[in-house]
């Protein structure tokens, strides 16, 4: 049977808040939305999620706010606006540009430590490259950068290892970071092949794994 006609209307504000709710609902289900709809809003919710991270970390992160002032004190000094998150290849969680830019890779980040760890070491090429005015194109001045920046940014601690599915019981931490360095040098345009790579780590190798600057160790 019908309603009476003296039946009470739809509250305007109850029914924009139903919308409201089932809008949300079809973003977070993917019900009711085209594929295009659904990836903008996946593509929103990381970069709010990067942003809001990078906020906290420049704030309250010690490793950081630390290499935030040893640039700042070399003449430096980073603004906030100079790192940006973006959407990157699936190859890298984090970059580096020598004009002074930092872009952390939007949705690559399993946690914000992890995008601390990438943070830290963008920031320790950046102080590098401040302070000892590197030659990215020059193979042993970008290894040195690479070893530095692996071991000194947290990205060979152990547990990081173990998620890799890199387990070693004898010096974990400085195959770690070799490889790293390995693998960042053969990607250099200047590289003519991974032989070329290994050879530059190996001849920077103990000057540089022993230069913590400007941490008193390594983090």
């Amino acid at each position: 049977m019908d309603p009476p006609s003296s039946a009470p209307a739809t509250n305007p504000s109850e029914s924009r808040a139903f919308q409201r709710w089932l809008k949300k609902a079809s973003l977070v289900t993917g019900l009711g939305l085209t594929p295009e709809e659904r990836q903008h809003y996946l593509e929103e919710q990381k970069h709010a999620r990067c942003e809001k991270w990078k906020t906290e970390l420049l704030n309250y992160s010690p490793s950081v706010v630390f290499m935030l002032k040893h640039l700042r004190l070399s003449g430096c000094a980073v603004p906030p606006s100079n790192i940006v998150c973006g959407s990157c290849d699936s190859t890298r969680s984090g970059g580096f540009h020598p004009s002074g830019a930092i872009v952390l890779c939007e949705g690559h980040f399993g946690s914000k430590r992890h995008m601390q760890d990438t943070l830290t070491h963008e920031l320790i090429h950046m102080y590098d490259h401040c302070k000892f005015n590197v030659d990215w194109y020059n193979l042993r001045h970008h290894a040195c950068s690479e070893i530095r920046a692996n071991s000194l940014s947290g990205d060979c601690r152990f547990m990081r290892e173990v998620g890799r599915g890199n387990v070693s019981l004898s010096k974990q931490h400085q195959a770690c970071v070799r490889r790293r360095a390995i693998l960042s040098v053969r990607a250099n345009p200047k590289c003519p092949d991974g032989a070329a790579a290994e050879r530059a780590v190996n001849e920077v190798w103990e000057s540089c794994f022993n230069d913590t600057r400007p941490f008193d160790e390594i983090y």
